[in-house]
């Protein structure tokens, strides 16, 4: 592999592990909240916030690289959503 790519590569990968790291920790922060609010339970919320966001960030990470490969980047001419996939794969 060509060392541009690779490099190119790692950087998008460190980014993505970012993304991911940040997003995790504002799920976690979330989900506590909200299931302490409906259990009142300290113990029970801190279960529901460590198991449902980390399986939530693995996918995550998932869904992130699939939209860097498949995905394009944001315009105003083609709008920012998941239009943007479907759009790429009609060309």
């Amino acid at each position: 592999m060509k060392a541009w790519l690779t490099a190119h590569l790692a950087r998008h990968t460190r980014r993505t592990l970012a993304k991911t790291l940040s997003f995790a920790v504002v799920h976690f922060t979330v989900a506590f909240a909200v299931a302490y609010w409906l259990t009142g339970s300290v113990i029970t919320g801190g279960l529901i916030a460590l198991i449902e966001p980390a399986c939530n960030t693995v996918a995550y990470f998932f869904h992130e690289r699939l939209w860097q490969r498949f995905g394009s980047s944001p315009s105003p001419a083609k709008g920012y959503g998941h239009g943007n996939l479907l759009q790429q794969k009609e060309r």
